[in-house]
């Protein structure tokens, strides 16, 4: 048994075409590495400087104010703050018998302030504030005293670390370079790969496409190669088979000629003047059946797909069926323009609408836009045909009624889907069967 492992929500969340989830693949990963590289300097290394930094700081201002303790006379203690301002560069200045202010604490990136704050902390178990943001070049630290508050101004740069910031824009530049030159190479790639799905498509839909150049990766050189060389055999193979039918119609249309001519040759006879007729129309028979299986095998493939109006066409089908006598009704919008090959679709749809009016009174021709596709539907009021025998009624010479040759719905199918589309039987609104075309717009 095979085990499918996954997440399934995570999928509306994952790029979908091939550029996107390759950049993915390769960001992530890097992303994860840098992150890793990240958290480890900044746990180790530049959380034991920062660490040494603040407690540097906090021990001096401890040692400034033990000396300020020995002697309270105002000459001892201006003179052991403008030692600690010369020695330690930390500019200190006492408010006699004042109370601290708490103010809310403003966070900065970095561990700075958390680490000056915790040696504060950890050196004078005191209350005290830190203003990091009123002054861009020093940090303000005032601390609760027994004698009162002692205001220290203490340089930023003895505690900033700029090895962090260095790094960090190392970390981020270099993810965010290759990142941009990984999406350049790619998209040259994935070019080339919807290249060759554009011209395949386009092949499938029997348009005339020119050869691949082959670019990019070797398997997209190799994939682009290997369809060159496919389109050119179908290609081939369509060539000879149409020269093969061509001779064969000519070497069985002749025989054919000659007993058309004999039968028409006979002396008059009313003996036999029924057996000739009939063997006349066995004659016109067999060339009605060499006909429809040429258009069959030929499949309209030498006519060029051009920009048609399908309103037009639809028009002059219904008019055709109109003036043979069949009651037929046309919805069709008024201008609905399509990349078809014109006779090879007129013969489809044709087709379609004879079967539709050998087998009922009333035909209805319709089309209208659906989505990024045009429906084509023939409509009927006859018996329709079984659902379990609409597939089988597009095999070639399968025919349910007498007189046909069973190949109307094969040529039909087969150039609706040399465009790209495909056909459908289905049960119509009038009652009998409906015949549907989806062709991609």
């Amino acid at each position: 048994m095979r085990l499918r492992i996954g997440i399934p929500w995570i999928k509306q969340f994952m790029p979908r075409s091939l550029l996107g989830r390759t950049l993915l693949i390769m960001l992530v990963p890097l992303v994860v590495v840098q992150g890793i590289a990240l958290q480890i300097f900044y746990g180790s290394h530049l959380g034991t400087v920062s660490r040494r930094l603040s407690s540097a700081i906090a021990g001096e201002m401890a040692y400034t104010i033990e000396l300020m303790r020995q002697d309270p006379s105002p000459a001892w203690q201006d003179r052991v703050l403008e030692m600690a301002y010369r020695q330690f560069m930390l500019g200190m200045r006492m408010e006699p018998g004042a109370r601290l202010t708490w103010h809310k604490r403003v966070n900065i990136p970095g561990p700075m302030d958390d680490d000056l704050a915790a040696a504060l902390t950890d050196k004078f178990h005191a209350p005290f504030t830190m203003d990091w943001t009123s002054d861009p070049q020093s940090v303000l630290i005032r601390l609760q005293l027994p004698e009162g508050v002692l205001d220290v101004t203490a340089p930023r740069k003895r505690l900033a670390i700029g090895t962090f910031f260095l790094f960090l824009g190392w970390i981020v530049g270099s993810a965010l370079l290759l990142f941009v030159i990984a999406a350049i190479f790619m998209r040259n790639q994935v070019r080339a790969i919807r290249r060759l799905a554009r011209s395949a498509e386009a092949f499938g839909m029997g348009r005339e496409v020119p050869p691949i150049r082959p670019e990019g990766a070797a398997e997209v050189r190799q994939a682009a190669a290997a369809f060159n060389r496919m389109q050119e055999r179908i290609r081939r193979f369509l060539g000879q088979r149409t020269e093969m039918l061509a001779g064969v119609s000519h070497d069985l249309r002749t025989p054919l000629t000659r007993l058309r001519l004999a039968l028409a040759m006979l002396p008059p006879n009313e003996d036999l003047r029924q057996d000739v007729a009939d063997m006349t129309a066995d004659v016109e028979e067999m060339e009605r059946m060499i006909a429809g299986y040429l258009a069959f095998a030929r499949g309209e493939k030498a006519e060029q797909a051009l920009p048609v109006s399908l309103s037009a066409l639809l028009d002059e089908v219904a008019d055709g069926a109109r003036r043979s006598g069949t009651a037929l009704t046309l919805d069709v919008p008024p201008d609905l323009t399509l990349k078809l090959r014109a006779d090879a679709m007129r013969r489809a749809i044709t087709n379609l609408v004879d079967n539709a009016r050998r087998h009922a009174t009333h035909v209805a021709l319709g089309a209208a836009t659906e989505g990024r596709s045009v429906q084509v539907t023939v409509d009927d009021d006859g018996p329709g045909i079984p659902a379990d025998r609409r597939e089988s009624v597009f095999r070639p010479f399968e025919s349910g009624a007498s007189g046909g040759t069973g190949l109307g719905l094969s040529i039909a199918r087969d150039i609706v889907r040399a465009h790209g589309g495909e056909i459908m039987l289905e049960d119509s609104p009038l009652g009998g069967l409906r015949a549907r075309i989806r062709l991609p717009v």
